[in-house]
């Protein structure tokens, strides 16, 4: 998609340090985390939200968060998929962001 943050930053547009990267999937650190350790983790192709991915996709993108938590070490961690503006997706390219890293058990962290 021309206009598009996450493609920009997936066709190397806007330099980004990616955390991960192969064929269909690109990760990178979040540049306003809510938490120690905030990766957001997207696919190379333009889809909208999760609504419009089938669950190979899906699955590929919580695979990859997984290993990404197990290479950071990360003993607690949440994933999530904002859905749409009224839940909370301010760029329209599916991306699930990886949070963790907290030293205790968080009390509220707001996405």
């Amino acid at each position: 998609m021309e206009n598009c943050l996450f493609c920009k930053i997936v066709n190397k547009e806007i330099p980004t340090s990616f955390v991960a990267e192969d064929g269909e999937l690109v990760a990178f650190d979040d540049i306003h985390p809510k938490a120690p350790a905030h990766v957001l983790i997207l696919p190379k192709t333009h889809v909208l939200s999760v609504k419009e991915a089938d669950e190979k996709l899906s699955g590929k993108l919580i695979a990859l968060a997984k290993k990404i938590a197990e290479e950071k070490g990360l003993e607690g961690y949440k994933l999530i998929f904002n859905v749409g503006p009224k839940g909370g997706q301010v760029i329209e390219h599916l991306h699930l962001h990886l949070v963790g890293g907290w030293n205790e058990a968080p009390k509220k962290v707001e996405i």
